[in-house]
């Protein structure tokens, strides 16, 4: 957002507003429908352009999103209406997250933020990186030397702007990285998403994904893709990889298809829950094998997810070419 003849009073004002948006990243806010400048109006933030779409400010979280091509409503966020998360849990769910052993590990997750962050700082000394479904923990911990924007679909304790991934309300070439975990099969057109991503990034940015292949229907109705490694490979073929494989493996995708075999007995809310308990504690342990099999060329046709880490090129990615790094067990 380029301000221009801004008064004192409205500059003070666009300082509130954004108050939890990173002061060296508010000017490159724009709006998510036609790009064009913001500014402060009445306690809103005002496009400039010819769409002139009033975005309201909630709890001091700008509320970006373009409702003509997003799943949500801006009224979704201004009413508190639960969107992926649930904000509410009870007392009753909250215990059970304590006590029941979890059946998910991402077994590269550390290793691959230590990369990601590693080839940032190796770009420049302060980089932004954009954080794109954070989800109610903050997504991406990052480096204290690298500046967050981080947001969703959904409030959160750390979330600092609510916009959908299909139209990201910054500029140009406005960050160095893209964080986006767990995110691609939440959006309607991921391929959209990509390029939006590709879009705000720099010239050398770099983005770091991953993504569910063998997971079962989660966040309602909030979910529609899953990708195999090549797919996966396929939505980033406009970036130059860095690095990419199997997250989470197949013991993990087994013990999440056992949990929803039993699941599907069950139409009330109370026994569903009593069934994923008895299968989070009767399989909990296969995801230890995948600390065998991560790395194994089959588990690249029977992984649980998939990460990929990559840079902005000038090069696409041919569907030849893409064939021909099949390197799965068969």
């Amino acid at each position: 957002m380029v301000v221009r003849d801004t008064t004192a009073s409205n500059l003070l004002l666009l300082m509130e507003n954004l108050a939890k948006v990173p002061e060296n990243v508010r000017h490159l806010l724009v709006c998510p429908v036609c790009k064009q400048e913001l500014t402060p109006n009445d306690g809103d933030l005002l496009c400039m352009g010819r769409c002139g779409v009033r975005f309201p400010v909630v709890d001091g979280v700008p509320i970006l999103i373009n409702e003509l091509t997003s799943v949500f409503s801006i009224d979704d966020f201004v009413t508190h209406q639960r969107t992926t998360f649930d904000l509410h849990e009870g007392a009753v769910k909250k215990f059970a997250k304590r006590v029941l052993p979890s059946i998910g590990q991402n077994l590269k997750g550390e290793a691959n933020n230590s990369r990601f962050v590693k080839c940032l700082l190796e770009e420049t000394a302060n980089p932004k990186v954009l954080v794109i479904g954070a989800g109610t923990a903050g997504g991406f911990s990052g480096d204290p030397a690298i500046e967050r924007v981080i947001t969703d679909v959904s409030f959160g304790p750390e979330v600092m702007l609510v916009c959908d991934a299909h139209d990201i309300p910054f500029t140009d070439g406005s960050f160095d990285g893209v964080v986006v975990h767990a995110v691609l099969e939440h959006v309607a057109d991921p391929h959209r998403c990509v390029e939006e991503i590709y879009r705000v990034l720099n010239s050398t940015g770099l983005v770091y994904a991953d993504t569910p292949f063998m997971q079962q229907v989660h966040a309602r109705q909030y979910d529609f893709e899953r990708f195999t490694y090549l797919g996966h490979r396929r939505l980033f073929r406009r970036f130059e990889q860095v690095a990419s494989g199997a997250s989470c493996g197949p013991g993990m995708a087994l013990a999440w298809a056992y949990c929803y075999f039993l699941l599907s007995f069950a139409t009330k809310k109370w026994l569903r829950r009593i069934l994923w308990a008895f299968g989070s504690m009767t399989s909990f342990y296969l995801k230890y094998f995948d600390r065998f099999l991560i790395d194994k060329p089959g588990t690249l046709d029977a992984a649980s997810g998939y990460y990929f880490i990559g840079r902005k090129s000038d090069h696409t990615l041919t569907d030849k070419e893409l064939v021909k790094m099949y390197k799965g067990g068969f």
